[in-house]
């Protein structure tokens, strides 16, 4: 509940204008998404009846569960061919001309985007138009052709041309991963430049990849906006030609956080990530999500420093924000810091100052009902917008857990205390952190230079 201690006279006036009614709306957060198995495949759905739907198909076939590099982004690509719009990959069926000119036809949008973990073929469309598009996301799972010349004209080009985008900032938060993973998780989202994917990737392996993957075992379908009759009558005829076990074996190692230090040399770019253990999908852990709140970043309200300790700490010429990467058996609750290498390096020490501040003497009630609330609107919207959502639900079902329970997420939200998170900050800057560096190494701070250990 808001601090009325912390209003204004006129603010005081304007909530008890706004009465229960107000109240009631900001209780009433959308449904979480039930879970159900459609003929041995894993759904997760919630509907709110609106014009508009949203189906994805997530699979576990994130880079974690590679067993070469590339592969990911290789099935990725040949599923949708980010340099042409609407542009689904060729099926056994239907061409990929013939696909986009038909998603047009309906104004449906098609996209394919990959996690650490998941692999996610989503499309977008207007209520009615269900069938069609169960059909075509079963298709492109089921019977997608991995061609030598679609490989070696478009989808190899794609993939060097993403590769030399990768900027400090990817590369940073990559580097934080792998010390703090090694492995799996610490496997980058994206090949970087050096990454010599010609040696692993062509078109037989991503096809011996996407037979590993694509299996009921392996994925679950996410819908928003979509009745659970309409479901069960469409999943059922167009999955059945989905395997139930896939062909092959996934990279599985279960996740160790280590912790340690990793510095990269690069010109024109400059970013710091320090990082620590987060919590995971599913994790009962309410303070390291307000713990994110406090932290935050830019200031959310224009003109405003905001309350958030990295806006405040924030130099001239650098920008920084905290996110709690959550995973199905880690998580990773990293500082990303970008911007002037000077001005990286201060915020970096500011920012590490104010987290041992909280740890050494807490943070006022108001701050903390700040923070409170900033998560709670964090969980929401991301669940809302932006299909985040969409893949953490996916992401908890191929992983054997259920979907997030929001009212009940919430509800643990409201009993993080002062003391609590003191404690949590406390605990991190106790046990080993995670730190990575690219830019000006002759500016950039070693982990120590930040009293933090690795």
């Amino acid at each position: 509940m808001i601090c009325r201690s912390a209003l204004s006279r006129g603010s005081k006036l304007a909530l008890g204008r706004q009465g229960a009614r107000g109240f009631a709306a900001a209780a009433s957060p959308k449904a979480s998404y039930e879970p159900t198995t459609i003929a041995g495949v894993k759904v997760a759905s919630r509907d709110d009846n609106g014009p508009t739907t949203r189906l994805a198909v997530v699979a576990k076939a994130g880079t974690r569960y590679e067993p070469l590099p590339g592969l990911t982004v290789g099935l990725e690509e040949f599923a949708y061919k980010a340099g042409w719009p609407l542009f689904f990959g060729n099926t056994n069926k239907r061409s990929a001309l013939r696909i986009t000119r038909e998603a047009e036809l309906l104004g449906g949008q098609l996209t394919a985007y990959h996690t650490r973990e998941a692999l996610v073929l989503q499309a977008s469309f207007l209520r009615e138009d269900l069938p069609y598009f169960t059909e075509l996301l079963a298709e492109v799972v089921s019977q997608t052709r991995y061609t030598t010349h679609e490989f070696h004209e478009e989808v190899k080009d794609i993939i060097h041309q993403k590769q030399a985008k990768v900027d400090a900032s990817a590369l940073a938060l990559d580097a934080a991963h792998a010390v703090a993973f090694h492995s799996g998780l610490g496997a980058p989202l994206y090949p970087t430049p050096s990454t010599p994917i010609d040696s692993y990737l062509n078109e037989q392996a991503v096809a011996d990849f996407a037979a590993a993957v694509y299996s009921k075992s392996n994925i679950a379908v996410v819908s928003d906006g979509a009745s659970e009759h309409g479901l069960q009558k469409w999943i059922e005829p167009f999955f059945k030609t989905v395997p139930a076990q896939g062909s092959g074996s996934l990279n599985n190692v279960a996740s160790k956080y280590h912790g340690g230090e990793q510095r990269i040399s690069a010109v024109g770019q400059n970013s710091v990530v320090i990082a620590f253990p987060g919590a995971s999908l599913g994790a009962s852990s309410p303070e390291t999500a307000v713990l994110a709140g406090l932290l935050g970043g830019e200031s959310t309200i224009k003109w405003s420093p905001g309350f958030s300790l990295l806006s405040q700490a924030a130099a001239p010429g650098a920008q920084a924000k905290a996110t709690n990467y959550a995973y199905s058996d880690a998580g990773l609750l990293a500082i990303q810091i970008n911007g002037q290498s000077a001005a990286v390096k201060k915020t970096a020490e500011a920012a590490v100052k104010a987290l041992k501040g909280v740890a050494e003497s807490g943070v006022s009630q108001e701050v903390l009902v700040k923070a409170i609330a900033k998560a709670k609107f964090t969980l929401l919207s991301g669940s809302e917008v932006g299909g985040v959502g969409i893949v953490h639900a996916g992401a908890n079902l191929i992983h054997g857990g259920s979907p997030l329970k929001v009212a009940e997420t919430l509800k643990a939200f409201e009993s993080v205390t002062g003391d609590k998170l003191k404690a949590a900050a406390k605990a991190l800057l106790e046990g080993k952190a995670s730190v990575a560096s690219v830019g000006d190494l002759h500016v950039l701070p070693f982990a120590e230079d930040l009293g933090l250990q690795v």
